[in-house]
This record gives structure tokens, sequence and C-alpha cells, in this order.
């Protein structure tokens, strides 16, 4: 296996020297072709089949336990998705995009061409360790650019394996993968990337996008928030309870588009809670006294999710286990019914198996209560009635909405994924992504007869008729 290019216990100069032999490729092939591109993308989906029994190994012992389906699915099949996505529509995405000129600056012709950027650097979180690596890989290659990418430190087995498949598809004129922990990371975001996409907190991004705005470097944050789940009056809460418990409890609730909380009716909160009892198990049944689900990451996210429970508990809220205890928890999956505004459950992403049920007594209320809060990642939503579901579209702003599910749209190649406001800017995945990593490079092309030039100086009485007459009045 390759070792990953490493930035610590040797300085930084090993990230600084892959920053810039990728910038040298770039400057000598600043325009690859549609068929190095597609082969590129092809050759990542051949090494990602050959090795997603390994992949499935890695992501599971670096969690301390990861469930095999889990990471087949949202990370290895999603990642294939957006590559085959990307290899059919290429060519496509290229081409120039013709614009239209008007008669009065013409004749002439107008289009915008997609170029490359240049060198992308890409940080990526421990939570989907690969689909979050390779998703934004995808796109910049498309786009035809290099690729710098960090993946998370915490992750090092994952990390490793991906360093060996980008190596194997692309080689080190193309991607490099680096590893390292803060140091490392605060030096990858002072380097003069022509773009970064970060993906994690956003503490972290702050930071990130602050040491990019020394290079004048676009950025694209991909953060997180608080994602509700708009439970309607008329909803089916059978089924509704049963797509919220999935897209919560996958992963242990550490999904940055898990549903944070559900906003119910308040006449029927009890029954919702009884509903998720209902359907946790069926995902996650219990096996050795645990629950069959994937394992709280590292010991500090352990430790925060017992201290979320217990303020909770503290404060008087109801706690509701629905399972048997979670892998590196003392406690199962659990609902959190009408939790106080203001502790930490209701104020920061919980990031964890812990769902509070927040009762309300009008849509209006509950449409406010998702208005006054920091725009959300995803905002989920569930019921019949399509007047009061346009309502909600229409007066609320998310990074993205699913209606009558949880979590699906991020699979969904063609739809543009990313935040808004708090929850991140920016966006990619499939066309979104190519043209987030190109430059869209306005060209016009000037024929003749050249009647433009009537219109310049010196002025005569023909320019003040003409500027009459385009101006009008």
């Amino acid at each position: 296996m390759m070792a990953v290019e490493q930035g610590e216990d040797g300085g930084l100069a090993a990230v600084s020297q892959a920053f810039d032999r990728l910038r040298a490729a770039a400057r000598q092939d600043p325009y690859p072709s549609a068929e190095r591109r597609r082969d590129q993308l092809r050759a990542l989906e051949r090494a990602l089949v050959r090795r997603q029994d390994a992949l499935v190994q890695a992501v599971d012992a670096d969690f301390g336990g990861r469930l095999a389906h889990e990471t087949l699915f949202a990370e290895i099949f999603v990642s294939l998705e957006g590559l085959r996505h990307a290899r059919r529509h290429l060519a496509g995405w290229m081409k120039p995009r013709r614009r239209s000129v008007p008669l009065t600056l013409g004749p002439g012709r107008a289009w915008v061409q997609p170029q490359p950027v240049g060198v992308v650097g890409v940080i990526a979180p421990w939570n989907y360790p690969l689909f979050l690596a390779l998703g934004p890989l995808t796109g910049a290659l498309a786009a035809g650019n290099r690729v710098l990418l960090k993946p998370s430190e915490l992750t090092p087995r994952t990390t490793a394996l991906i360093a060996d498949i980008v190596a194997e598809a692309v080689g080190a004129d193309t991607a490099i993968v680096v590893s390292g922990g803060a140091e490392v990371g605060a030096h990858f975001g002072r380097l003069p990337f022509d773009h970064i996409l970060f993906t994690g907190s956003t503490r972290v991004g702050r930071l990130v996008m602050k040491a990019a705005a020394e290079n004048l470097t676009p950025v694209t944050l991909e953060l997180g928030g608080k994602s509700p789940a708009l439970v309607l009056p008329d909803a089916d809460l059978a089924s509704a309870a049963t797509d919220i418990a999935y897209g919560k409890f996958t992963n242990a609730g550490q999904t940055c588009v898990a549903p944070d909380y559900a906003l119910v009716p308040r006449s029927r909160m009890q029954d919702f809670a009884t509903e998720l009892g209902k359907a946790v198990p069926g995902y996650f049944p219990a096996e050795g006294g645990a629950s069959a689900m994937s394992a709280v990451f590292g010991g500090a996210g352990r430790a925060r999710m017992a201290a979320l429970v217990a303020e909770a508990k503290g404060r008087g809220a109801v706690v509701r286990e629905l399972g048997p205890p979670v892998p590196g928890l003392d406690m199962g999956p659990a609902v959190v019914l009408d939790p106080p505004e203001d502790i930490a459950l209701q104020r920061e992403e919980i990031f964890g198996p812990i769902l509070p049920i927040v009762p309300y007594d009008d849509v209006g209320q509950a449409l406010d209560y998702v208005r006054d809060r920091p725009r959300p990642l995803a905002f989920y939503l569930f019921g019949r009635d399509r007047a009061l579901i346009d309502r909600a579209l229409e007066t609320t702003a998310a990074g993205g909405v699913v209606v009558n599910d949880t979590l699906i749209h991020v699979a969904v190649e063609d739809l543009p994924f990313g935040g808004i406001g708090p929850s991140g800017m920016g966006r990619y995945h499939g066309r979104d992504g190519f043209d987030t990593f190109s430059h869209l490079k306005a060209v016009f092309d000037r024929k003749g007869p050249r009647l433009d030039r009537l219109a310049r100086p010196p002025l005569k009485p023909l320019h003040r008729w003409l500027t009459k007459l385009l101006i009008g009045g």
C-alpha cells in the first residue's frame, strides 16, 4: 500500500511540494481532454469496486464499529454513482454554452467556455470519510483540475486506502492525498489554491475561509447545523416516523443532513414517539445486548452524547430510549420530548442518536420556529396537503429539501448539494460540481460588418440621433 504524503514528523514541506507538483502539472497541461478525464473517472470507479471489501473493513476499524451496509451504500455506492454520472455527461458539460447577442451589439457570437481553475484543495471529514473525499474529487477531476486531497487524520486506515486508490487510478501529477492534524490543516488552507472545498464544522470552516481570503481563494463550505423534520398535521405518522428514524439513526446520527429534531403537532407527539419506538428496532435490532447500529465515533463524541442527555434530564425533560445501548454508549437511541429551548441539545447540532421532538400548535408556528433559527443544511417535510407543502417550500430557506423522506436528495447526483448561510456556501455534485470547479469564461467573437463603429466618437449629429434612438425618450 502506498504511503500517504505526510505533513508532520518531517515538517510541512511535503504538503507544499505536493501542491507545487500539481501546480506545475496544471500549467503544463491546463486543459485535459474529455477522453483523459473520462479515463481518470473510469479508473477511479474500477479501483473503488476492487477495493470495496477493504474499504468496508477500514471504515469499520476507524469507527470502532460501522455497519457494512451503511458503508457500502452511503459511501461506496453513492461515490460510484457520482463517478458514473460525471463520465456519462462530461462531454455535454464541457461544450461551449451559447449566449445571445443583442442586435445593437452585433454582429458577433457569444458563449461561455468552461475552463479548469487549476489546483483544487479538498478537506474531508471523518463521518463519511470516503464519500466526502471522492465526491469533490470527482467534480474537480471532471472539470479538468488537479487535486490536493486531505482526508481526516481521525480515519487513518481509510485515508491510506484512499491514497492508494487515487495513486493507482490517476497518478501523482493529477491528484495527491496528504495527511496530518490541525497543523497540516492550517498550512493546507494557506496554500494558494484556485478553489478550496471544505466539509466539516462551522468553527473550522471559518478558519478555512479566513486563511483562503489571504490568497483570494474562492471556497465552497459544506457545514451542517440543525436540520428539522416537520411533520404536518395530515402526515401518515407511522410512515413519517419510519423515514425519520432511518435518517436520524443511520451512522448513529453522525450525518450532516440527519434530521436534528422533529416538529410534531402537540396532540400527536406521544403517538409519534411510539411509532419511532416501533421503527427503530426494525432497522437496528438488538444483538448481544446492544442495538445493531454503527458506533458513536471517539471518546469525545461519546462523552458529549452523555452530557447532552444528562443536561436534558437534569432540566426535567422526558428522555425515552428506543432500544438497547448504542455501541460506545451506555444508552440506547433516544427521543427527548418537548425539551427546554436553552439546553445544549437545542442550541447545538447533535450529531448523534438523540432526537428532540418539539411540539407545535399550528403550522404557522412551526414554520416560524424554522425561520427564526439559522438556515439548515436540510429540511424534511412530511404530509399530503400540497398547499401546506408549497407554503413551507416558499417561505423557508434550507440547503436542500426532501418531501416525505430523508437523506435521499444527497444521492440524486443531478441535484446540487450545498448549504445556505450558517450551513455553508456553494454547491457541488453533478453538473453543479463541474461548474463550481470551472471558470465559466465569457467569450465574444466579433463579426463584420462593424456597425458599432457608427456610435463611436467623434460626436456628430448621427451619434446624437443613434443615442436618442437607443435610449428612447
